[in-house]
């Protein structure tokens, strides 16, 4: 039930959500050589957070963001769980609990939680199914082309993925501007950096980074570009503004998967942390974020709590006096005394599972980290048992509890568990109790949830039957079909 809304009290929120951008792809994160003004002056009026985590993947750190939950928690459907989540249409969504006090909500670029598919895709399954009232943007990701949508009509076949990053922020903008004496929630989720590559005419070619410099550093420009208008329209005491990136880089789009630093290299960097993305090493999941808002978030700090994606629902829905689901789990926390500065309020306790697929890796609590026994190639990580996408030195598997101190060993390359024993039992007692309650690869979790059985749940996470060729390979309900 909708209420009035309330423009001068509830604050506006802005989370711009880049793809694929390494951890240290942002000057103030330690780049060398990617310039980042925007950015840079956003993170020194407001705040830092150097231990904030997405999912290893695109699909599964939108489905995290989108529901407040672990991938593996959502349901899906067709009851499975696919390698990029089809977001159950019961899922309840950071802008559906929004809308509940009368906020104007919009998403601009990829969505990528209604079949990871340009072309097949279920159409009610699209952002304006799942929320929101406005949508200018494409189904996935732009691995070969991206079709662009206005709401939910074909406007650009193969659209000029140069141009999309200024008219994403484009129609953003137009969004803030109409919506001004209202409360808005904007979702951007950029194209870029994801492969192909494309900048605008007026910045390709200027980085030193190459083009993937260019593409970031347009970016940055466009960052700024919505700061502006926030300012300019005098919203700037009452909106928050979050940036941050969905995964690690993509190292295997670096000639021999090194971390991005050469002109020619088309993938990002992670910096200090270990590998990249499809990877449950630091490089893969934690990520750049940064928190705007004056007045409300302090100036020049940096928060080293353990955030995630997953906080945001429950974080916005709390600071817009919303009610967060109470027929379900939400994983993530509310983490309005982090935004505020309040950092002795943060939970020591708190731990984050790294999940990489269906299966359970790690887990970190504190500044300890907790690699689980593995095979070199998991079956639960599967398609990336055998994963192509990192250095094969990452490839690795680890016959015993591996424990990383994260203070002192970013590089995740020192095992101290035999020195700290008693750390090591805590965070396998964690780690079997979230095995028991969202699951594993061999196991289903008493809290994992599917909407659409008719029988007894699964015993094991229901993955697709592995691809067939393409000739015979059978289709999901196309878009003129959907229901």
């Amino acid at each position: 039930m909708s209420v009035r809304a309330d423009a001068t009290t509830q604050p506006n929120f802005v989370v711009i959500f880049t793809d694929d951008q390494g951890y240290q792809d942002v000057g103030c994160f330690g780049s060398p050589d990617i310039r980042t003004p925007r950015l840079d002056a956003m993170a020194s009026q407001g705040m830092k957070f150097t231990s904030f985590y997405a999912q290893p993947i695109c699909g599964p750190s939108r489905a995290a963001l989108m529901t407040g939950c672990y991938p593996m928690r959502v349901a899906e459907r067709g009851n499975t769980k696919q390698v990029h989540p089809i977001l159950h249409q019961d899922e309840i969504t950071v802008a559906e609990v929004l809308k509940t006090r009368g906020y104007a909500t919009a998403c601009f670029g990829k969505w990528d939680l209604a079949k990871h598919s340009q072309t097949d895709f279920f159409l009610d399954l699209f952002p304006t199914r799942q929320g929101f009232d406005y949508f200018y943007g494409t189904p996935t990701s732009n691995d070969r082309f991206a079709n662009l949508y206005r709401n939910e009509n074909l406007i650009e076949p193969k659209t000029d993925m140069a141009t999309l990053t200024r008219r994403y922020t484009d129609e953003a903008i137009d969004f803030i501007r109409r919506h001004r004496d209202e409360p808005f929630f904007v979702y951007l989720p950029h194209t870029m950096p994801h492969t192909r590559l494309a900048a605008s005419d007026d910045i390709k070619g200027s980085s030193p980074r190459g083009l993937y410099g260019d593409v970031i550093e347009e970016i940055d420009f466009n960052v700024g570009r919505i700061l502006d208008t926030v300012e300019s329209l005098k919203l700037d005491d009452r909106t928050y503004v979050l940036f941050t990136s969905d995964n690690g880089p993509w190292l295997n789009k670096n000639k021999n998967f090194s971390d991005g630093h050469l002109p020619k290299d088309y993938g990002g960097s992670a910096g200090p942390l270990r590998s990249g993305k499809v990877s449950v090493f630091e490089g893969g999941v934690r990520v750049p974020a940064i928190l705007w808002g004056p007045g409300r978030v302090p100036a020049g700090t940096t928060c080293e709590s353990i955030a995630t994606t997953m906080d945001v629902l429950p974080t916005f829905a709390a600071l817009s006096g919303a009610e967060v689901p109470s027929d379900r789990v939400i994983d993530g926390k509310d983490i309005r005394h982090l935004f505020h500065g309040d950092f002795s309020a943060a939970d020591p306790d708190r731990a984050y599972f790294y999940y990489l697929r269906i299966h359970l890796q790690a887990v970190r609590q504190g500044k300890w980290k907790l690699h689980l026994p593995r095979a070199k190639e998991p079956i639960g990580a599967a398609p990336f048992g055998r994963n192509t996408h990192i250095a094969p030195a990452d490839r690795v598997g680890f016959a015993q509890p591996f424990l990383v101190d994260l203070e002192n060993d970013l590089g995740e390359t020192t095992d101290v568990s035999d020195q700290n024993p008693q750390v090591v039992r805590r965070l396998v007692a964690l780690a079997d109790a979230m095995r028991k309650d969202l699951g594993d690869f061999d196991r289903v979790g008493d809290k994992m949830r599917f909407f659409d059985l008719t029988g007894p749940r699964p015993t094991r996470p229901p993955v697709p039957a592995p691809r067939k060729p393409a000739a015979k390979q059978s289709k999901h309900l196309s878009t003129d079909k959907a229901k």
